[in-house]
């Protein structure tokens, strides 16, 4: 019998050696405790950030109180990643009510731009920067929405540690000083970004301290006159301006007529736990796509390194993402089939089409009868829980940069496709396909985690492998963020992109060499890369000794604290 021999690149084998005698334990990964408290939690991708919703907690602020003082925090000091320029969802425990409560905080495309308009330009794709990827911001109102229903202390209080911190400074940190410089090259030409975030004429170091009178105005405007300060305010005005002189669309009316949504939040059942998410516009459905999938697999006797888990993951990861492409969209406009997609049936149906030995090609969406990024979650000593994401999207968003107000505008509009046909396809005043998702899950009605994992694509994929790596392969809250994740790249995007060759794994280092070897054995092509595996925040409710579990990403600054 003939054996074939497979040569895996130079760079992949040094990946594997070098890391391999990095590890400091037993395992095939390196981890931490879990931290442990009774009276609060907060686990944020900054320290600061966290203290300052630990700050709020001890005020006697509820887990929404700590949540939004958190984000305006990362809104300042990692503005690599989030802002008030941005978006919002959250999904949130009310535990007076027993309920989950999902919002929805993206904003819509510019009412004056039309799809004919970026034609008529040449433009095949929604640009990734500039004017033309602006759509109104919906974090302010989102906070406020959260703070209406769930608030306890004032927002004057709850922005004021921000305040501070932006007036007087705070030290930049190794991975933000490192992606602030990365924007320079893509974003630094545009009206007022330098002037913002660079006012030595380059971006802070790390350990320099850094800060925004700008956003320390600006946050006091909202604090002191509410969200309308934002959207209908002299800040909105400032927007419509800067936008419209850099040959925009986005209007002071756009802003004007913003509003969030409550939504419910859509569930499966995975092995006994029920995993929640928010309905479309964005992706979160995939998560449940992909765990009703693998459901139907005895992935525990498979263990988390094993090649027939890794191809089985990947396989349902490009079904669930072919649907994602195909009908994910802004349910206002669309007739999004939610029940089907996230169905028991329907997964089985799916499921078939996995061929156990080969890496699938191309998939096609199923049949359907209708048609960078900051995470976060709190929990207070009421047994309240906030799962809350928000995001610029590309790391500093669109480079618009309205002057006087300390931070940048998304590019969410980029999101949208412009071919014909789509659910997705650009529409004005309607929400793009949104790749931020909050997490939550609950066991037998009480809460059990909340959670979320950064990074555009990557999320639902991370939000499967939390799910799994906990609940399968028996991991405590940190080693399920800590273990090496999965990452596959390739499938059809919403955006109008279509896969066709089957796309790339890449595998985090921890992983063995046999394991690798059997993967391109079955036709996966596997690349090697250090950093696009997402950021992870989570807290665990123990409902026997009464105290929360906390545990954060360590690829990043990320933190998880109580008391």
């Amino acid at each position: 019998m003939q054996k074939t021999i497979i040569f895996l690149p130079v760079f992949i084998l040094a990946f594997i050696n070098i890391n391999a005698q990095d590890r400091i334990t037993g395992r095939n990964f390196a981890t931490r405790s879990e931290v442990i408290a009774q009276n609060g939690m907060a686990a944020t991708s900054h320290p600061l950030a966290t203290q300052i919703a630990l700050d709020i907690l001890k005020m006697g602020g509820s887990a929404v109180d700590a949540a939004i003082a958190a984000n305006a925090a990362l809104g300042l000091m990692e503005p690599t990643g989030c802002g008030i320029g941005g978006d919002l969802f959250a999904i949130v425990w009310d535990a007076e009510n027993g309920e989950l409560h999902g919002l929805n905080a993206s904003g819509r495309s510019p009412k004056g731009l039309s799809r004919e308009y970026y034609l008529e330009k040449g433009y095949e794709y929604i640009p990734s920067s500039g004017a033309l990827s602006v759509s109104v911001p919906g974090a302010v109102d989102g906070w406020f929405e959260l703070h209406g229903r769930f608030g306890k202390l004032d927002m004057e209080t709850i922005l004021k540690p921000s305040i501070n911190y932006a007036r007087n400074g705070f030290p930049v940190t190794q991975l933000i000083a490192y992606y602030l410089d990365r924007s320079v090259a893509r974003l630094g030409h545009y009206p007022n970004f330098s002037e913002t975030y660079m006012p030595d004429g380059r971006m802070p170091a790390m350990g320099e301290i850094f800060r925004n009178p700008y956003l320390a105005n600006t946050y006091e405007s909202i604090a002191r006159e509410g969200r309308d300060a934002f959207y209908k305010g002299e800040i909105a005005r400032t927007i419509e301006t800067y936008i419209r002189e850099n040959n925009g669309f986005l209007s002071y009316q756009d802003l004007a007529g913003h509003y969030s949504t409550w939504v419910d939040p859509v569930s499966t059942n995975y092995r006994g736990y029920d995993v929640w998410q928010l309905p479309p516009n964005g992706q979160g459905i995939a998560v449940l796509q992909i765990l009703n999938i693998l459901e139907g697999y005895d992935l525990a006797s498979m263990g988390q390194h094993s090649p027939e888990y890794i191809h089985l993951f990947v396989e349902a990861k490009k079904l669930a993402f072919e649907d994602r492409a195909h009908y994910y969209a802004d349910m206002d406009f669309n007739p999004v089939p939610v029940e089907t997609l996230i169905s028991k049936e329907y997964a089985a149906e799916r499921r078939g089409l996995i061929d156990p030995g080969r890496a699938a090609r191309r998939y096609d969406p199923g049949t359907m009868g209708n048609p960078s990024t900051i995470y976060l979650t709190t929990a207070d000593k009421d047994g309240n829980m906030v799962s809350l994401i928000q995001s610029n999207y590309r790391g500093m968003g669109s480079g618009m940069t309205p002057p006087g107000l300390g931070f940048v505008l998304q590019n969410r509009g980029e999101g949208f496709t412009l071919k014909p046909g789509y659910l997705n396809t650009y529409e004005p005043g309607k929400r793009p396909f949104h790749t931020i998702i909050p997490g939550f899950i609950t066991k037998e009605g009480i809460p059990y985690m909340s959670f979320g994992v950064m990074g555009g694509a990557m999320q639902p994929q991370g939000h499967a492998q939390i799910v799994i790596n906990m609940i399968d392969f028996g991991m405590n809250l940190q080693e399920a963020g800590d273990a090496p994740r999965i990452q596959h790249t390739g499938s059809s995007e919403p955006t109008g992109q279509r896969m066709g060759d089957g796309g790339i794994i890449t595998l985090e280092s921890g992983f063995p060499w046999e394991t690798i070897r059997d993967l391109m054995e079955k036709g996966h092509r596997i690349q090697w890369a250090t950093g696009p595996y997402g950021g992870y925040q989570a807290i665990k409710w123990d409902p026997v000794n009464k105290v929360y579990y906390g545990a954060s990403e360590s690829r990043k600054d990320g933190h998880a604290a109580g008391f």
